[in-house]
């Protein structure tokens, strides 16, 4: 089947004519680039199809307009610029392209390690003001250097592979990337302050979340080697920009090149005055062959959904059917949840995940909550918006390895419940919630009963001995720390035995807060859990 002749697609923001000739075959295609809110929502009602970047907002006016829309192409990977909830609504699938800039991004990074390691833009810049110094930049060869990848996503194991022709040692650091991956990447697999006390070299390839912003900040820098050089392509904000600046001036890290910033334009950041620095004003995906492949990947897609057919990369989820939905809908949420603490919760390399549903929900079609379970593993750590249209593909492409189970039988009190059991090396760890009053809520953390709203902030788990004053011994230093105190639950197998206090919080702790609770008698353990 082919699409309809009377299909006709709005470009309103400027892509490659690659993608754009790709388009005509499926539809009349207009290119209208610049147009203000207003004028899209007057204009869309006559599209099929719409093709954004970053640069138009598709909110939910748009769509309301868009009576013929069915379909919304983001050449390129975010769509934070889109209303998806909207789109969703509206029955209007969202696609975009997220592994068009892959290789312009590892390339990119391969190219600041060598430009670092040769000091190839100050030696430019000194010719060309005509100086002949070659003895100021003797260089370091890459063979035979350690390369620390923070992040083994589709960039990182890119650059994995380029590395490797370069007969380096790698070192990977990914808690939710399987042995197996790595080591078919040629990459060993290590603790975070391992590899940066090990590497000659760093680069990061994570995405920025609550849990990633300064994970590599001023303690960390203590840890590195003078000679180390970093390069960040990731994401601005990942590499604490403050303490980076610091460690260059002092001659704690020999050299970093740096491509990505907290704010941008980036004219006034701290860096762009430290010495050995090399910046690009973030060039990561700005080739024209990424700019080719994801306007040529968002058109086969609104082609696809033009003729009828699923969409390889939609990230919003198509609805079930009514009767199935009443079900299991509100556990989606709830498997969202459970699954990003047992998350947070886990230490060590991933290995496997076990889902069991319990109750009613086990005799329906489970695939929205098994996309909402992945969807919490993941977001602690990726921006990637998962749906039940790129669930599976989402963990594939991670190397995630899902076990699913299915007993009707009630789990305990709860007449539904989904457990979500994360195997590492470091053990199991294992969270279970249902859903009350319309509300999910998490009832069991490592065979502990408790109760827990996500309406918190912030969780704060100790692992404690049930002893008097234990609870009012945190809740007094929380109060020094001026952190209000929302909801407190305690879990416990006997009186006086081993318990898990679980405090809601409306702020976080500091680590250095942390290390202080942890630092209370009877109190073993203290694990901040962000919701």
């Amino acid at each position: 089947m082919t699409a309809l002749p009377t299909a006709k697609i709005l470009v309103a923001d400027p892509i490659a004519e690659d993608g754009i000739e790709l388009l005509s075959r499926s539809g009349e295609v207009d290119t209208r680039t610049g147009l203000k809110p207003d004028e899209l929502a007057a204009t869309i009602g006559d599209y099929d199809a719409l093709v954004v970047r970053s640069e138009t907002k598709v909110t939910a006016a748009i769509f309301e307009a868009g009576h013929r829309l069915q379909v919304v192409g983001r050449a390129g990977v975010g769509v934070d610029n889109i209303d998806l909830d909207a789109a969703t609504q509206h029955g209007v699938v969202v696609v975009n392209a997220p592994t068009g800039n892959t290789t312009s991004a590892a390339e990119l990074a391969v190219a600041l390690m060598l430009a670092l390691a040769r000091h190839i833009p100050a030696a430019d810049a000194s010719l060309k003001v005509g100086q002949w110094q070659r003895s100021r930049f003797v260089g370091v060869e890459l063979r035979g250097k350690t390369l620390g990848i923070v992040g083994l996503g589709q960039v990182g194991s890119e650059v994995a592979r380029r590395a490797r022709a370069f007969e380096m040692r790698l070192l990977g650091y990914d808690p939710f990337v399987p042995e197996e991956r790595a080591r078919a990447l040629g990459v060993e697999l290590c603790t975070l302050e391992a590899l940066l006390g090990a590497s000659d070299f760093l680069t990061v390839h994570t995405t920025l979340t609550a849990g990633t912003r300064g994970l590599i900040g001023a303690e960390e820098l203590k840890l590195v080697k003078p000679t180390i050089r970093l390069i960040n392509t990731a994401r601005g904000g990942v590499i604490d920009e403050e303490a980076l600046a610091g460690a260059l001036r002092e001659g704690r890290v020999a050299g970093a090149a740096i491509d990505v910033f907290t704010e941008e334009p980036a004219t006034a950041n701290p860096l762009l005055q430290a010495p050995n620095l090399i910046t690009t004003p973030h060039l990561g995906a700005s080739t024209a062959e990424a700019q080719e492949r994801v306007a040529v990947d968002v058109a086969e897609q609104i082609a696809a959904v033009l003729r009828g057919e699923p969409a390889q990369y939609a990230v919003n989820a198509p609805m079930p059917a009514p009767e199935t939905f009443s079900v299991i809908g509100p556990y989606i949420e709830a498997a969202a949840v459970v699954a990003s603490v047992a998350t947070q919760l886990s230490s060590g390399q991933l290995s496997e995940v076990e889902v069991v549903y319990n109750g009613e929900i086990a005799l329906h079609d489970t695939t929205l909550i098994r996309a909402g379970v992945i969807r919490g593993l993941l977001k602690p750590i990726s921006e990637e918006h998962v749906t039940i249209v790129n669930a599976n593909i989402v963990a594939e492409r991670r190397g995630l390895r899902i076990v699913e189970r299915h007993d009707p039988e009630v789990a305990d009190a709860a007449p539904n419940q989904v457990t979500v059991r994360i195997l590492t090396r470091g053990g199991a760890t294992e969270v279970a919630g249902t859903v009350i009053h319309g509300e999910p809520r998490i009832d069991l953390i490592d065979g502990l009963r408790v109760d827990i709203s996500p309406r918190d902030r912030f969780l704060l788990l100790c692992d404690n001995e049930d002893r008097p004053g234990r609870v009012g011994a945190v809740g007094q230093m929380l109060g020094e720390f001026d952190i209000n105190i929302s909801s407190m639950t305690v879990g416990r197998r006997s009186a006086r035995g081993r318990a898990l206090m679980v405090l809601g919080l409306d702020e976080a702790p500091a680590p250095e807060q942390l290390r202080r609770i942890e630092a209370i008698p009877d109190i073993y353990g203290a694990r901040l859990v962000r919701l």
